[in-house]
């Protein structure tokens, strides 16, 4: 018996978010569904996080353990062939026994992908968000989020009365033509935490929120921070623009 881990990717459209719900298609769901067809007998699959439903991963990190009796290639090319056609797995490896692809993970990168256009476009929408009217330079509001912070006005902790203390590590956007492209790396995320984000920004360059806002609502939880964290819109960024690009582990990478 070993314990294995995997990179997975998935087109998140489909799914009911990752993690196992009753009755419900999921990534961890299909992805023990086709263990189950090589001979596991596990209860669980760890992953290293919750994606929300209609988001997209491409390095999410799950692990189990599992008598595997062929090499590591051969689990890969047997978990593909179970797998349905929006799942895939990337690669594939021996963890030590008490490896946990989330307490272990020291960090996580996420991107989000939105474009400016005053007509719908199908095929776009499916991994991306259509704003209009468009934006202003959003460069400048990614110098915003690194340290560490209060996010309680961008999200909610895990666990009813959890921590909504964050380390942001990176953040920035990227223009390329009509598209605008950001991608944020912190120690950890509260639930929708880059998808309210996202949506604050577009607020500000759109000029219907001021970036002053946005910096005082990471400030003390008192004064001006709460009253500007009562200001920061509830909305959120449509998932399909999210992917969950990879998780990072400082002992094992």
């Amino acid at each position: 018996m070993a314990r294995y881990q995997i990179i997975l990717a998935y087109d998140g459209t489909d799914f009911l978010g990752s993690q196992r719900q009753a009755d419900s298609r999921t990534v961890q769901s299909e992805l023990e569904k086709a263990l189950r067809k090589l001979g596991w007998h596990g209860k669980t699959v760890y992953l290293a996080g919750r994606t929300d439903t209609g988001t997209h991963a491409r390095g999410q990190v799950a692990a189990f353990d599992f008598d595997w009796m062929h090499d590591l290639q051969k689990l890969q090319d047997a978990l593909n062939a179970n797998l349905p056609r929006d799942m895939a797995v990337g690669a594939v490896k021996v963890a030590s026994d008490d490896f946990h692809p989330r307490f272990d993970a020291s960090s996580r990168c996420y991107r989000y992908r939105l474009f400016c256009a005053n007509v719908r476009d199908p095929l776009r929408e499916r991994y991306a968000w259509r704003v209009w009217p468009p934006v202003a330079d959003l460069q400048a509001l990614a110098d915003i989020w690194p340290g560490r912070h209060d996010f309680a006005a961008f999200g909610t902790p895990p666990r009813s009365g959890g921590s909504t203390v964050r380390t942001v590590t990176a953040a920035g956007w990227q223009q390329l033509g009509d598209e605008w492209i950001f991608e944020i790396r912190a120690d950890a995320f509260l639930f929708r935490m880059v998808r309210r984000l996202v949506y604050a920004q577009v607020a500000v360059g759109q000029a219907r929120l001021s970036a002053k806002t946005l910096l005082q609502a990471l400030a003390d939880p008192s004064g001006v921070g709460q009253v500007a964290r009562s200001q920061v819109p509830a909305s959120l960024a449509p998932a399909s623009g999210l992917t969950l690009v990879d998780v990072c582990y400082d002992d094992l990478d």
